[in-house]
C-alpha cells in the first residue's frame, strides 16, 4: 500500500527531530524512493545492475542489494557502512574524474549529490553514457530555494549564499559542515530539467517532489516549484538514440557538448 505524501514527510521530519540524520532517516528516504521507482515500472531485483553514485554510507544501494540487485557503490571516500565492507566499491572524485569510467548500468542512483558538485553540468552530461540501452536514472537533489536548500544553515540560505551563512554563524553559532561554493552549490529545478532534456537519448519520464511524489504537479509550475519542492526527484531513461549519438560522436572525434551551469541563476 502506497503511503500518502503527508505520511512520509511527517515521518521524516519527526524522525529527524527526535534522532537527527541517522541511518534510519536515510533508509526511510531510500525505501520511499524505491516505492516511487517501482510504481513507474522500474525493475529492481535479480539480474539488475545498479550504480549507487555518490553513495555516502551506501544506504540506498544497500536497500537495492536486499532486493537482489547487483550494486556497485562509488564515492570519493571510504564512508561505506561497516556491514557493506565486502561490497563492490569504486573510488571516484566526481568533480575531477570522468564518471563514465565506472561503466554502464541498468539503473543509476544519484541521490543528494548534485548540489554538492562544483560542476553539476558535467555529471548531467555523463548520465546517458552511464546507462545501458533502456537503463533508468534516478536523480534527486535539494534545490537551492527549497526550505532545506541551505542544509545545515537553513533557512538562512534565503538571505543569500554569502550573507546567509555569515549571519547564521553570528546569530545561531551552531557548527555547520557545509559552505556555499565549497561543498554546497545553488542549483535550480528549471535549469537542471532543461539541461537533462537537452541530453541526446535521455528521456525524462517523471519529475516529482521527492518526499510527496503524489503532488508531482508542483514541479510543472515555474518559480513555484523552486520554493514548494523540498527535494526534486527525476526518473529518466536512456533511449535508442543515445547509443547512436555516442557512436557517431566517437567516430567523428567530436567532444561531448557542454551544457550551461545550473548553479548560476534560478531556473523557471
Amino acid at each position: 500500500m502506497l503511503e500518502s505524501p503527508a505520511v512520509i514527510l511527517h515521518r521524516l521530519i519527526g524522525h529527524h527531530w527526535r534522532h537527527g540524520a541517522d541511518r534510519e532517516f536515510y533508509r526511510l528516504q531510500a525505501r520511499d524512493a524505491i516505492r516511487w521507482l517501482e510504481g513507474h515500472g522500474t525493475p529492481l531485483g535479480e539480474g539488475v545492475r545498479v550504480l549507487d553514485l555518490g553513495c555516502g554510507q551506501g544506504i540506498f544501494g544497500a536497500e537495492l542489494l536486499a532486493r537482489g540487485c547487483g550494486v556497485v557503490f562509488a564515492d570519493s571516500g571510504e564512508g561505506l557502512a561497516e556491514h557493506l565492507s565486502g561490497a563492490a566499491y569504486r573510488r571516484i572524485d566526481l568533480d575531477r574524474e570522468d564518471p563514465t569510467l565506472l561503466g554502464a548500468y541498468d539503473v543509476v542512483v544519484c541521490s543528494n549529490v548534485l548540489e554538492h558538485l562544483a560542476r553539476p553540468e558535467a555529471m548531467l552530461e555523463a548520465f546517458p553514457r552511464l546507462l545501458t540501452p533502456g537503463g533508468r536514472l534516478y536523480l534527486s537533489w535539494t534545490n537551492w530555494l527549497s526550505p532545506w536548500g541551505g542544509h545545515d544553515f537553513s533557512p538562512f540560505h534565503y538571505l543569500g549564499p554569502r550573507r546567509g551563512p555569515a549571519l547564521w554563524d553570528r546569530w545561531v553559532r551552531r557548527p555547520r559542515l557545509l559552505e556555499p561554493y565549497q561543498n554546497l552549490f545553488p542549483t535550480y529545478i528549471g535549469r537542471t530539467l532543461r539541461m537533462l532534456r537537452r541530453q541526446s537519448g535521455l528521456a525524462v519520464l517523471a519529475v516529482a517532489p521527492r518526499y510527496y511524489t503524489e503532488l508531482a504537479w508542483i514541479t510543472r509550475i515555474p518559480v513555484v516549484r523552486e520554493f514548494a519542492t523540498w527535494n526534486c526527484a527525476v526518473l529518466a531513461q536512456k533511449t535508442a538514440g543515445a547509443a547512436a549519438a555516442e557512436s557517431s560522436a566517437q567516430s567523428a572525434g567530436v567532444p561531448a557538448r557542454r551544457a550551461s551551469d545550473p548553479t548560476k541563476s534560478p531556473g523557471s
